[in-house]
């Protein structure tokens, strides 16, 4: 099984990315799955049902949701009624959407699960615990597992690397939008890292025109963000595995378009 896993898509520019480079990336790797973090599409926060299209369009075999999950509304239903759009499993069940998907391929299958970071960021239940019963319920179910853990805080995403590894076949951290040097497999056969990276525009601040971002940062008064457009990449990671829930090999790509 090789997947391959793209970091946070950022507005029309990783959008553009993620079209333009994913078909041969594809290609040039024999990547059987294609898992996108699709939190920032739409603008820079967010995802519409217009945006994901998009990104299935280009080829994504699933998209991962985060913090922003419901910034638009008109996506609720959407999360509803697509199965292969995952938002973070440790929301309230009464929201819309769902935590974890199960796609098939290449004569294996793999489990998508979402799940979203406690420190600094609002998600309904502990993400740990979470993570314990999501992966008993997908026992049978998958022959892989990959876990997006969208979270502002390194030592949770580092913990919950540790926590899983022997159970899944990776572990991979997204939301701040830098890749970290920190890829490896564990020693139980989880693939792991902690940032995956952005897909976007490295020209601007995490994604945002850098202008206004400093505008920000230097008066602390409020600012209207734009997505910049500046010196595009995209930010994955390859993901081997030739033995179901262990992984054998993960690489980073890092991109210019």
């Amino acid at each position: 099984m090789r997947l391959l896993f793209v970091g946070d898509v950022v507005g029309s520019v990783g959008r553009r990315v993620v079209r333009e480079l994913l078909p041969g990336l594809r290609e040039e790797h024999a990547v059987d799955f294609v898992v996108v973090n699709g939190e920032n599409v739409a603008g820079g926060v967010g995802i519409t049902p217009r945006t994901a299209d998009a990104l299935f369009e280009a080829g994504a075999d699933a998209i991962t949701l985060g913090n922003h999950a419901y910034r638009h509304a008109e996506i609720y239903e959407y999360l509803d009624a697509r199965a292969e759009i995952v938002r973070p499993a440790n929301y309230l069940r009464s929201q819309p959407g769902h935590g974890w998907c199960v796609l098939e391929g290449a004569g294996t299958s793999l489990a998508v699960v979402s799940l979203s970071g406690n420190l600094f960021m609002q998600a309904g239940r502990p993400a740990f615990s979470e993570a314990d019963a999501v992966v008993a319920a997908l026992e049978g179910r998958a022959e892989h597992v990959v876990v997006d853990i969208h979270a502002e805080a390194t030592s949770e995403k580092v913990g919950m690397g540790w926590h899983l590894d022997g159970r899944v076949t990776a572990v991979v951290g997204t939301h701040t939008h830098v890749p970290t040097a920190d890829a490896r497999v564990l020693p139980g056969g989880t693939a792991y890292v902690t940032d995956v990276g952005m897909t976007g525009p490295r020209g601007g601040v995490i994604g945002v025109r850098r202008d206004q971002a400093l505008r920000a940062l230097t008066t602390h008064m409020p600012t209207r963000f734009e997505t910049s457009e500046e010196d595009p990449w995209l930010n994955a990671v390859l993901i081997g595995a030739s033995t179901p829930g262990r992984a054998d090999s993960i690489e980073q790509l890092l991109l210019p378009a």
